[in-house]
């Protein structure tokens, strides 16, 4: 049984509602005093105490409906048929205690308390017709009791629906205040990966130029390597720029890739020869030469290949003993596979940085398969089976 069902209702709800019960019971008060005194006047007899002081108890009991909703119940019902019992005006007026409190009870949301009010009101009605019976008088008391009920019924219902809308409003609200995060957490990994691949790959290449430049003596030798970083940090700004644009655009269709795809793949295994060991790139077993022999894949996958191979030629240069590196792209219907291998001294498993844990995010957000390790045959291999949609 839930705590609405016993009568009761949330901290915050009877917490927001305490001023509005303090309100309703003074005002029930001033209506019901005010209706007995006049009725009483009218019929030339002072008020008497114990029907104002029946009056007060049980307009004073609607202030505890959020708080004690089962006290103020039993409170009216048993105010109600007292009033009639000991008091000798009889006004009707005086059912507008057990109509303010059914239906103040029903508009919270309370679906114990009302029955209780009702239930207690006709069993004490019915104890006094047990003793001096009168047919229309009963008649009249349950058409008034059935008619309140009814409308507290209705009450209930209307409130009841007005409750579950709020509930599904401030539901959707927060799905939707999860789901941004989400999505602002995702942009931020992408972007983190973005400008890792970015930096990481080409200040490596610098790195390596610059250390040949200082330790060759011949001035010819050191302006290509000038000319080779200089290639380099073209290349970086470029791409720098294309991320940030991308990252400005606001309610646009998007641009241009800031990511380059397979068509770049040639480049980037030249540039990387340039700095670090040979490195031959090869599609489907023969050797590529150029941008036209490359497959043609969706922009993801092609994005994602590009940068796998990126950051896979920078841990060689970086980490790797290799005199050799091979880039192999394999297509098949429905996925592409690229594998860098080196011929380097790597024996154990590695552990997994920004740049693997990049990769095997990007593969992973695509429904691909990753694999990073040492080679069976010696040296390291990084290798990625990506799926393609030709219906693209």
């Amino acid at each position: 049984m839930t705590r609405r069902d016993t009568g009761e209702r949330d901290t915050g709800e009877h917490v927001f509602g305490a001023g509005a019960d303090a309100a309703i019971a003074a005002v029930t008060a001033l209506a019901l005093l005010g209706a007995e005194t006049f009725f009483s006047l009218d019929r030339g007899s002072a008020p008497q105490p114990q029907s104002l002081a029946v009056l007060a108890l049980g307009a004073a009991s609607l202030a505890l409906v959020g708080r004690r909703p089962l006290v103020t119940a039993v409170a009216v019902g048993l105010c109600l048929p007292l009033y009639y019992v000991a008091g000798t005006a009889d006004t009707w007026a005086a059912w507008l205690l057990l109509l303010v409190a059914v239906l103040r009870m029903a508009a919270v949301g309370l679906r114990t308390a009302p029955v209780v009010t009702v239930a207690v009101a006709l069993g004490l009605f019915a104890v006094a017709e047990a003793f001096a019976f009168n047919p229309w008088r009963a008649l009249l008391v349950l058409a008034w009791t059935v008619a309140i009920a009814a409308v507290a019924a209705v009450l209930h219902q209307r409130a009841a629906h007005l409750r579950a809308a709020q509930e599904r409003a401030l539901e959707a609200e927060r799905t939707r205040e999860e789901e941004a995060r989400r999505r602002a957490t995702e942009e931020r990994l992408r972007i983190a990966r973005e400008l890792h691949d970015v930096i990481a790959h080409d200040i490596s290449l610098v790195n390596v130029q610059a250390s040949a430049a200082v330790h060759r003596r011949d001035p010819e030798q050191a302006l290509e390597a000038l000319e080779a970083i200089k290639a380099i940090t073209k290349d970086t700004l470029r791409e720098l720029r294309a991320t940030l644009g991308v990252l400005r655009q606001v309610d646009e269709a998007e641009g241009n890739a800031p990511v380059p795809g397979t068509d770049r793949l040639p480049h980037l295994v030249r540039a990387a020869a340039e700095g670090g060991p040979p490195a031959r790139l090869t599609v489907d077993g023969a050797p590529a030469g150029g941008p036209a022999e490359m497959p043609a894949v969706p922009a993801p996958v092609g994005a994602a290949l590009y940068r796998i191979v990126q950051e896979a030629l920078t841990n060689v240069r970086r980490h790797s003993d290799a005199t050799a590196v091979e880039v192999a792209l394999t297509t098949e219907p429905g996925a592409v596979t690229v594998r860098v291998s080196d011929d380097g001294s790597a024996t154990a498993e590695p552990v997994e940085g920004n740049g693997l844990t990049g990769m095997r995010e990007r593969v992973t957000a695509l429904g691909g398969t990753f694999e990073a390790g040492p080679g069976t045959g010696g040296g390291f291999r990084v290798r990625a089976r990506l799926p393609v949609d030709r219906d693209d």
